[in-house]
């Protein structure tokens, strides 16, 4: 298998992979987190959690570094652990309430379902930004709670 084979099946295993540098470098520090989503809308529908850590493609469609998918099985908030490299990192989270698959919006563009960001922040006008919703990670474990609008 070549480099770029093993690279790829690597990347395609594990969604952080490709934010770690290549094995040659010198391991990237990472801490635990514990995302912890309250207050959900349903008890049974899938919850997505989107990790960003580039200010630029914050809320940009794809954009993301890697997003996980949650059921919370009868419960009403959701634990997700996850281990993330040191640095700046928001959180943006839906709940596809009716199973469609996607973020239902309005004809102007603001979501009918359940949505929150980290930091607990409550757009009022226009999406928040980066900033807003940016939490650093750095060596201890860390629990961000969000609360689901």
């Amino acid at each position: 298998m070549t480099l770029f084979q093993l690279a790829f099946v690597a990347a395609v295993a594990n969604p952080l992979a490709a934010l770690l540098p290549a094995a040659s470098s010198a391991p990237v520090a990472t801490s635990s987190v514990t995302v912890v989503v309250s207050r959900l809308a349903s008890k049974q529908s899938a919850v997505k959690v989107y990790f960003y850590n580039v200010r630029e493609s914050f809320l940009k469609p794809q954009q993301y570094a890697f997003f996980k998918v949650v059921r919370p099985d009868g419960q009403d908030r959701i634990a997700l652990p996850v281990q993330l490299p040191h640095g700046e990192w928001a959180v943006a989270i839906t709940q596809d309430v009716n199973n469609n698959d996607k973020l239902d919006k309005n004809f102007m563009g603001i979501p009918t379902e359940p949505y929150a960001f980290s930091n607990n922040v409550r757009p009022k006008l226009a999406p928040p930004q980066f900033d807003e919703c940016k939490f650093r990670v750095s060596g201890q474990e860390l629990v961000v709670a969000i609360q689901l609008k």
